[in-house]
């Protein structure tokens, strides 16, 4: 096991290239960038993509003349001495293939460099929004889990009577609903909107959290996440039971569970001793891309919608600011993080199956 798992290693490093290449090569096509977002800061406008529809109709000639001859839009008016100054604080004076590998050299070694509209290290940023990522992306997928696999298992065994029925129906109007709408819908009905005032509006934690106690500060904290939690779990309850029932419906047809009934096992020594293992191979190929959607994929809408600042808006807010260094830097880490979720996905299919021999499997 410990070839392959070096094997996956050194496969991470290949594919992170890839993953930034390839985004860095789409950001040099991309209008707007750095430099004529600071333009545009420098000019009071605030937004660089006002300058994509033209400039003012009151221009003299002499403006207009001076724009179109300008490479960047918006910077008529300020003096190329001021251009180059700022294509040389962002690293733009150079050619790309030196920039990217400069990157790569620097991301090699964790170090992601400054934003450049923040005036802080993309370090101790990822760090600060961090938390919210983490609270929304491990409780939801957790939960969704431990919910899931037991009711897919109770699924498998009631097949085809008015629990699996009535259950079925529930999760999949569940899975019917927009992220979004249910998180609006929690707010109305739980956080003030027009019903009951019972889970906060919005953050983390209280403005008294330093002044609790340890129990307090615990209870503060769930108190928070309940709705947001919720809201992100939702969508991972159909495609996650469903899963699961399937699988072991498939494993309890299979000659090899007759056998064991034959041998007078009871069906709980049956479902948990012989068919688990088996069944669980496919639940566990699934857990990256679950573990991946919850913590990634709806976390700029759930903590926009509740207030939460984490990685999600971060990540689209510096997208919006062409923020480069914010950009890739996220992105390096959610690709780092993506890819060692899959090896932590092989090491639990032998941890729950140890006749699972990926070695001999590639040889």
């Amino acid at each position: 096991m410990g070839p392959y798992i070096l094997r996956r290693l050194l496969l991470v490093i290949p594919t992170l290239l890839g993953i930034l290449l390839v985004n860095f090569t789409l950001t040099q096509f991309v209008p707007g960038g750095p430099v004529e977002q600071a333009i545009a800061r420098a000019q009071g406008g605030g937004d660089v993509f006002g300058g994509f529809a033209g400039g003012n109709n009151d221009a003299g000639a002499d403006e207009l003349d001076t724009a179109s001859n300008s490479e960047y839009v918006g910077a008529r008016g300020l003096p190329p001495e001021f251009i180059e100054e700022l294509k040389a604080e962002f690293g733009f004076d150079k050619p790309p293939v030196q920039r990217f590998l400069n990157m790569i050299w620097n991301y090699a070694r964790f170090d992601f460099g400054d934003s450049y509209f923040r005036s802080i290290s993309v370090v101790d940023l990822i760090i600060e929004k961090l938390p919210v990522s983490i609270t929304l992306g491990l409780w939801s997928t957790l939960i969704a889990y431990l919910v899931s696999i037991p009711l897919g298992i109770r699924k498998a065994v009631k097949d085809g009577t008015p629990f699996d029925t009535w259950t079925s129906g529930a999760i999949i109007a569940a899975y019917a609903i927009p992220g979004f709408l249910f998180a609006i819908l929690l707010l109305v009905l739980f956080a003030g909107g027009s019903y009951f005032q019972i889970f906060p509006l919005r953050g983390l934690t209280s403005d008294n959290f330093d002044d609790l106690s340890a129990l307090g500060k615990v209870a503060d904290y769930f108190w928070h996440i309940t709705l947001p939690v919720l809201a992100g779990t939702i969508g991972a309850f159909a495609t996650l039971t469903l899963l699961t029932k399937n699988s072991f419906l498939d494993e309890i047809k299979k000659l090899y569970v007759m056998t064991a009934r034959a041998k007078g096992l009871s069906e709980r020594r049956v479902l948990y001793g012989h068919v688990f293992r088996n069944a669980m191979l496919i639940v566990i190929a699934g857990f990256p891309a679950v573990f991946i959607g919850v913590f990634f994929g709806g976390s700029l809408i759930i903590e926009t919608i509740f207030s939460l600042d984490g990685l999600g808006r971060l990540g689209f807010e510096a997208a919006v600011a062409r923020d480069y260094p914010i950009v890739f830097g996220t992105l390096y880490i959610f690709g780092l993080m993506g890819l060692l979720v899959g090896i932590i996905s092989d090491l639990m299919y032998v941890l729950v199956d140890p006749r699972i021999d990926f070695e001999r499997r590639e040889g």
